[in-house]
């Protein structure tokens, strides 16, 4: 049974620094694509960033680029995402998601998270 647990979740004010970590079981975790993705209040899921297998290659949206930034251990089957310079308009939910596949994609993820808050204040 796959299990994506985030973790580091929280309120911080705006111009702070988040990071959030998810951990990942029952899958051969570097053979997956490894994504975040986050949802705002009354808004569509979107996609954060993503970093591939070797942890190699990675993918960013263009509205946390330069901010954000994503690493993987295959020894602890561990992805983490550190936020930084945080915005009010990052406030989300935020999701993990594994993806079988060589290639950072924005979509066609396989295994998703139950996701944690973040929340920025002005």
């Amino acid at each position: 049974q796959v299990q994506l647990v985030e973790s580091g979740g929280g309120v911080v004010e705006a111009g702070g620094s988040l990071a959030l970590s998810c951990a990942a079981s029952g899958l051969t975790f570097s053979h997956y694509t490894m994504g975040w993705f986050r949802q705002g209040p009354g808004k569509e899921r979107e996609f954060v960033g993503g970093v591939s297998w070797t942890g190699g290659s990675t993918l960013y949206a263009d509205s946390v680029k330069g901010r954000f930034s994503i690493s993987r251990d295959n020894a602890k089957n561990t992805v983490d995402l550190q936020m930084n310079r945080l915005k009010p308009e990052d406030t989300a939910v935020y999701y993990c998601a594994a993806r079988s596949g060589l290639e950072v994609r924005i979509r066609e993820y396989d295994y998703w998270g139950q996701g944690t808050q973040v929340t920025v204040s002005s």
